[in-house]
């Protein structure tokens, strides 16, 4: 299994660049997917004192962890941006895979993954190309996206915030200007751009589950006291109590197959605490002037009853959540003595953001829906479907809409309890799988993999289709002969690859692909240096160095192998365990070679790694796709556009 390694902004500046302008796409999502605005309707609101242009975001999520991540959902019109959570274990070993939106939605991944300086930097790096995005006019001279707000997310106990290495995190996130110079460097031209060096002073409070009152209180206090922020409490589903929950899930909606977790209910927040809670705390951010909020919620402990993760629970997320969650911000504001605002999270979609903000409810963020096909490009429907709401109830800004619905919140919770769509009947389906095996090459190219990964670690390639055939070479004293080869079929000219670097191993393509073996398993990784294809190489690892002669280190079939391609002497040098060969490009013919020390003799060398090699090293780097897997290389072109 690979790990995270961050991209660095000034790749990911040329790649959304290059890509833009020759494919129209910034990092795999189409132009045709950036949210711009609806004309005659104002989306924006306000959360915690800032101006946000939307009320949408990704939850607190894979989807807010990596700079690129971050820089999707906002072109999909996300503009309050949660950000993934962060705490003091920042090594955490998390079992793989760990997504299964197969259905339903569950995970067993609840944490960065990044050291806290890696999350710092990706943050602030994604901040500031937003800002670049923006200043360059690359999106249009009448793009106007309005202000973006960045919440940070934080867990899960008082000893680890108030640690030295949190508590500077979170001074950092207020004022990134150390960072900001370190990453200004190779940003050319908008090197000397004003960034704001205040990423963020607001905190969504993850306490996770378990965590006592009096350890909520105490976090909550140090927030707002000592380091001055902001903060949402985010409050987990269990408030609603066990025997309500159970009758939603099981009674209401039909999920008989999923067992509670009853240590749960026992140990986290109970709902009197939380009602006497709120309050207090709320007077100690006014008296220091700061905003204070709620959320509703967090997934819910369920114990696994199926095969796909190896943990005894696992975190329960989507339909049946939402209907669960909108039951609890119904009660909660039936038995809170304040008015307080609240922040969503739990199913949405773009069938039922238009409830969510009726219900006066800052952010509305979305995580489970954007694991499913489309990805990322599904934000743009929920801000679609909530302007024709508005616009059918004669609302032109959110304000005027949440009017609209004024003492209708118990009739809108009741009309979504009885939706049939939240119904196990619904979403009892699994996405189709048809038989067949993937391997390096080819597949029924749905593509389905490559919008369903938050990190955009899949991407597409094109490859020469075509029938190859070759001769295998037996290595001699004297020189080399030929000796029957085989033939090397590509059947289609668009495949499919894995950015190891921004790849988790999360499963999520693997759910949703209709043939077995998972993308990320099965096809080509490419990694984004020498010593991380070293490191993880795998089975079928790939690393490309650009630098001439273009040369491909490859693992195939757990054999490695490399191949420097020489096109204008004609000659290309092959690698394997056992020898060095020269070979010309020409017709693959073998030249000559000589014997690795200590290796055993290498009698006949099979060319079929070679071609496999050759035609990745020239597919992958063809310059009409963009990708991380070749942008390194497309560097030159890049200069020459003025950037």
């Amino acid at each position: 299994m690979a790990e995270l390694v961050p991209l660095p902004l000034p790749l990911l500046l040329r790649r959304a660049f290059l890509e833009y302008r020759r494919e129209g796409k910034i990092f795999d999502l189409p132009k045709s997917k950036f949210f711009r605005g609806i004309p005659g309707i104002d989306f924006s609101v306000d959360f915690h004192g800032h101006r946000a242009a939307t009320p949408l975001g990704p939850a607190a999520g894979p989807h807010g962890q990596l700079a690129q991540n971050i820089v999707l959902s906002w072109l999909g019109g996300s503009r309050i941006i949660e950000l993934k959570t962060v705490q003091i274990l920042d090594d955490l070993k998390i079992p793989r895979p760990c997504i299964d939106i197969a259905n339903v939605g569950y995970n067993v991944e609840w944490s960065q993954e990044l050291k806290l300086e890696q999350s710092l930097r990706e943050y602030v790096g994604a901040a500031m190309l937003i800002e670049i995005l923006k200043a360059s006019k690359l999106l249009g001279e009448d793009f106007s996206p309005g202000e973006t707000v960045f919440d940070m997310s934080v867990g899960y106990n008082l000893e680890g915030i108030r640690s030295p290495r949190v508590r500077s995190w979170i001074e950092s996130m207020k004022d990134a200007s150390a960072v900001i110079a370190a990453l200004r460097m190779g940003l050319n031209g908008y090197r000397d751009l004003p960034f704001p060096a205040r990423i963020s002073d607001t905190i969504s409070l993850s306490t996770f589950h378990g965590c006592p009152a009096r350890e909520i209180e105490g976090i909550v206090s140090f927030l707002l006291t000592e380091l001055g922020c902001n903060v949402c409490i985010k409050m987990n589903p269990t408030l609603l109590g066990a025997g309500e929950v159970e009758h939603l899930l099981h009674d209401v909606m039909g999920y008989r197959e999923i067992e509670l977790s009853p240590e749960a209910f026992a140990k986290d927040l109970q709902f009197d605490e939380a009602l006497d809670l709120v309050p207090r705390l709320q007077r100690v951010a006014q008296v220091h002037g700061k905003h204070l909020a709620v959320k509703f919620g967090n997934t819910l402990v369920v114990k696994n009853h199926k095969s796909f993760f190896t943990d005894e629970q696992m975190y329960m997320s989507g339909p049946p959540l939402h209907v669960i969650a909108m039951n609890l911000v119904k009660k909660f504001r039936e038995h809170i003595e304040t008015s307080i605002p609240i922040s969503f999270s739990a199913g949405l979609d773009a069938n039922n953001i238009s409830t969510a903000v009726a219900m006066n409810m800052v952010p509305v963020t979305t995580c489970t829906d954007l694991l499913r096909p489309g990805g990322y490009g599904r934000l743009i429907r929920y801000l679609e479907n909530l302007g024709a709401k508005m616009r059918e109830v004669g609302a032109s800004t959110i304000s005027d809409y949440v009017k609209r619905y004024a003492g209708q919140e118990a009739a809108l919770v009741a009309e979504t309890t009885a939706n049939p769509r939240y119904r196990w009947e619904r979403n009892k389906g699994m996405p189709r799988k048809i038989g067949s095996k993937l391997w390096l090459y080819d597949c029924i190219n749905c593509d389905k993999c490559v919008p369903v990964c938050p990190n955009d670690a899949n991407f597409v390639y094109e490859a020469p289709a075509a029938a190859m055939a070759y001769d295998n070479f037996e290595l001699l004293a004297e020189g080399v002969r030929r000796v029957p080869g085989g033939v090397f079929q590509l059947a289609k000219a668009h495949q499919l690859a894995n950015y190891a670097d921004a790849c988790n191993d999360c499963g999520n393509c693997d759910v949703f692909c209709p043939e077995d073996g998972g993308p990320y398993v099965e096809k080509p990784r490419f990694f984004g240096s020498l010593e991380t294809y070293r490191k993880y190489a795998g089975a079928n690892g790939f690393y490309i160095d650009f630098t001439p002669p273009v040369t491909i280190y490859g693992t195939v079939a757990g054999e490695s192998y490399v191949l420097a391609l020489d096109p204008p002497a004609n000659r290309a040098r092959f690698e394997t365990e056992a020898a060095v060969i020269e070979i010309r490009l020409s017709d693959n013919q073998a030249l000559s070679w000589e014997a690795k020390a200590g290796a055993a003799p290498p009698g006949v060398v099979d060319m079929l790694p070679y071609l496999k090699l050759k035609v990745l090293v020239e597919s992958v780097g063809d310059p009409r796709r963009v990708h991380f897997a070749n942008v390194v290389g497309l560097e030159e072109v890049i200069r020459e556009s003025a950037l």
